[in-house]
C-alpha cells in the first residue's frame, strides 16, 4: 500500500459536489472522483457536511494533505461575495475558515472559473 498522499480537489456545483485526490505534478486524478448530489438547501453547513463525506471517502489517499475547493461564486481571500447556483446564505461566509475548521486541515477556496483558467494549458502560439 502506497504512503504517498495527495491533496483533495472538490468542486461545488449547483447539481453535484465532486471530489478526487489530485496528483499536482500531472494534474490527473489519482482515484475516480466521487459525486454526491448538492443538497436542495445548499447552505454552508449542509455543503460542509457533504465535503466531510468526500474527505472521509478518500482519507487513505489524502492523509493530512490540504484541500482545494471551488465554488460558483466570487471568492476573495476565502470570503464568498456572491452565490450562483448555491444558497444565498453563502454570501458573506468565510468559506476558508468554515471548511478548514470542519475538515481539520488547510483549505483553499476559489471561484470555479478561476480554477479552470489556472488549470488550462496555455494557448499554443500561432
Amino acid at each position: 500500500m502506497s504512503t504517498t498522499h495527495h491533496p483533495l480537489g472538490i468542486d461545488i456545483g449547483g447539481s453535484g459536489i465532486k471530489g478526487a485526490p489530485v496528483d499536482l505534478a500531472t494534474g490527473q486524478f489519482v482515484k475516480d472522483r466521487l459525486r454526491i448530489d448538492t443538497p436542495k438547501v445548499s447552505s454552508p453547513t449542509a455543503v460542509a457536511d457533504i465535503l466531510m463525506q468526500i474527505a472521509a471517502h478518500f482519507k487513505d489517499d489524502i492523509g493530512d494533505s490540504p484541500i482545494g475547493v471551488t465554488l460558483p461564486s466570487v471568492v476573495t481571500n476565502g470570503l464568498v461575495r456572491t452565490a450562483a447556483n448555491i444558497d444565498p446564505a453563502w454570501i458573506g461566509t468565510d468559506a476558508r475558515k468554515l471548511l478548514s475548521d470542519r475538515l481539520g486541515r488547510p483549505v483553499t477556496v476559489v471561484n470555479d472559473a478561476d480554477a479552470a483558467g489556472v488549470a488550462a494549458p496555455p494557448f499554443a502560439a500561432a
